[in-house]
């Protein structure tokens, strides 16, 4: 019956997996969120496998879809200070959807506010607003679903957007504002109650883009900071409208499972795709995924039933220690600061100038020699804002509970890194560029690349067959930083479908 034994052919899944990424123990500071405890990994495979045949596209044959999707969201809604009930008027009411991602929250919130605001009257082309360092599932939704996107610039220090600066492109034509809790390039959490006042006085919907902060913000308080308190961004500021949160981040569920909140069940109604008009059956549907797995939801269900408040109040607890002490050290390493003033359980370190050159750690060159020691810490590049103000290239850190642990080995391998590539420059984006133009017999990019010289380039920058990544990712990313954003977007989409072509 089957064409090669399933034990050859698991055994050869093995063999690919080894060549990933360790998804637990703490060297992945980034993409993975590792509670520590080997009983979460087991609860979830074991729900996941117990709904393994179900079709999550109709809880009205699957009922117990919707009893775990009422669960989720009434745990996140108490969380995130929602109202319980019906509220002082009714569309008070928080409800909500459990969706296949973060992406797929944000995309839905857009979609949510943008048939909102035609169905109240709006005219003309719709404007999301929103501050650059918004995540790019916004830049994506607002393509999607042709809104005019409105970057507003922020504060080069502290990579945080000033309300009245928001708060001066609010018109009519404004179908939703989106901030963040906090931003993930910097870990900021943007001035939400300022901005939903405003927003709540015009009648504009404000989406708390929570998808990483979420599921850690709410016991954050209570952990650390010396009882710092937090400004005030969810449910319990009256102007906030929406909010995503993931659980396959700090609710620490399976990929992919986030949940995204509404304020008022007619408003978050406009969410729903429905159809009768057709000779099938009748179609509703509450995300954009028609037919769709129930095992991320089912492991979400399970975990947060086994963890709780309680549970989490504890893993947040762990995290927020670690994310201190990875603070404290990397602020003690000479050449490098901490980027702003970060919020919750990651952070981005920069290049600090304050220091003379030969004493400066470039952020890029001690990401990949940190790499090179077992530890995979995630460059971002640099960025010049639409002002014209440049954000700092920087090296972004994701601290799980896990982190704790590891906290001696990783710190000796970020002050060796240091000390191996301070006084080292960073790479020259124009010399890079110079150099791949150079190969090419030209003066500059073409402005459109074809994918045979897309790939050439990336040859030049040691990407291999298959898409093999270069030893060193510096170069790379300055590229990304020397070219218009389009040219270095069609390289990176060259990248990543090599890696899946046959």
């Amino acid at each position: 019956m089957f064409q090669r034994p399933p034990a050859e052919i698991l055994a050869e899944l093995e063999a690919l997996r080894a060549h990933d990424a360790p998804t637990h123990g703490g060297h992945v500071l980034s993409y993975v969120y590792d509670p520590g405890l080997v009983e979460i990994d087991e609860l979830a495979a074991a729900a996941m496998r117990a709904v393994q045949s179900v079709n999550g596209l109709d809880p009205t044959t699957f009922p117990s879809v919707a009893a775990m999707e009422r669960d989720i969201v009434a745990f996140v809604r108490g969380m995130l200070h929602g109202q319980a009930g019906g509220g002082q008027r009714p569309d008070d009411t928080v409800v909500g959807s459990v969706t296949s991602g973060g992406t797929e929250s944000c995309l839905l919130a857009v979609k949510t506010a943008r048939d909102a605001w035609r169905a109240a009257g709006g005219e003309g082309a719709p404007m999301l607003v929103a501050p650059s360092t918004v995540h790019a599932a916004f830049h994506k939704a607002a393509a999607a679903f042709e809104l005019e996107l409105v970057v507003v610039p922020v504060d080069q220090m502290t990579g945080r957007p000033a309300p009245e600066d928001v708060i001066a492109h609010l018109s009519d034509r404004v179908a939703l504002v989106v901030l963040s809790a906090p931003s993930y390039p910097f870990a900021v959490l943007d001035p939400v109650e300022a901005v939903a006042a405003e927003c709540a006085a015009r009648g504009i919907a404000l989406h708390v883009d929570a998808c990483i902060g979420g599921f850690a913000l709410p016991w954050w308080q209570g952990s650390g900071d010396g009882g710092r308190a937090l400004p005030p961004w969810d449910f319990s500021v009256p102007g906030v409208t929406s909010i995503s949160a993931d659980v396959h981040k700090y609710g620490y569920a399976p990929k992919g499972v986030s949940v995204l909140l509404q304020r008022g069940r007619d408003r978050q109604r406009h969410q729903y795709f429905a159809l009768s008009d057709w000779p099938g059956y009748p179609v509703v549907n509450p995300t954009l995924l028609g037919s769709k797995s129930a095992g991320a939801l089912a492991a979400a269900w399970a975990i947060i039933q086994a963890l709780g408040d309680d549970g989490y109040a504890s893993l947040v607890a762990k995290a927020h220690r670690a994310t201190d002490a990875l603070v404290t050290l990397v602020s003690g390493i000479e050449g490098l600061r901490v980027f702003g003033d970060p919020t919750g359980p990651l952070f981005a370190v920069c290049t600090d100038e304050s220091v003379s050159p030969d004493r400066r750690v470039d952020p890029h060159h001690w990401a990949d020699r940190v790499k090179q020691a077992g530890w995979l810490i995630q460059a971002q590049p640099g960025l010049v804002q639409r002002d014209g103000t440049r954000l700092p290239h920087t090296t972004h850190l994701t601290v799980t509970p896990v982190t704790e642990r590891v906290l001696e080995p990783l710190g000796q391998a970020l002050g060796s890194a240091a000390d191996a590539v301070r006084g080292i420059p960073a790479v020259d984006p124009a010399a890079v560029l110079a150099a791949l133009t150079g190969s090419l017999g030209t003066t500059g990019l073409p402005e459109r690349l074809d994918s045979e010289t897309a790939w050439g380039l990336l040859e030049r920058l040691g990407v291999g067959a298959g898409g093999a990544m270069p030893a060193e990712m510096a170069p790379l990313l300055a590229l990304i930083e020397a070219v218009p954003s389009s040219v270095a977007e069609r390289l990176l989409v060259e990248l990543v479908a090599r890696l899946v072509e046959p």
